[in-house]
């Protein structure tokens, strides 16, 4: 079984950065790829960023583009997002899934997700 435990999140006020985790562990972690969704109060979940557990391929949706940098350390099962300028529109709570997505930005590609972590930017 694939767990998949996120931290980092927190209060921060606009402009300001975080860097969210999330540690994967289970004997059979293999995925092709791990991604970042949020989803906000009210709102449905929607893609943040992806990665190709190779690291030949990132994608990132377009509100986050130029501010977030999705990465991954191979070694220690662990996918990283880098929040820079945060705006106070980035509150949700924010999930990291691992799977074997054709298309990154899909949800419903990938088969593991963790219990997410929150975000709060403040303006």
């Amino acid at each position: 079984q694939v767990q998949l435990v996120e931290s980092g999140g927190g209060l921060v006020q606009a402009g300001g950065s975080l860097t969210l985790s999330c540690a994967a562990s289970g004997r059979t972690f293999s995925p092709n790829a791990m991604g970042w969704f949020r989803q906000a109060a009210g709102k449905p979940r929607e893609f943040v960023a992806g990665i190709r557990w190779s690291g030949t391929s990132t994608l990132y949706a377009d509100s986050v583009k130029g501010r977030f940098t999705i990465s991954r350390d191979n070694a220690q099962n662990t996918l990283y997002l880098q929040m820079n300028s945060l705006k106070p529109e980035d509150t949700a709570v924010y999930y990291c899934a691992a799977g074997s997505p054709f298309i990154l930005s899909r949800a419903t590609a990938y088969q593991y997700w963790g219990q997410g972590t929150q975000v709060t930017v403040s303006s």
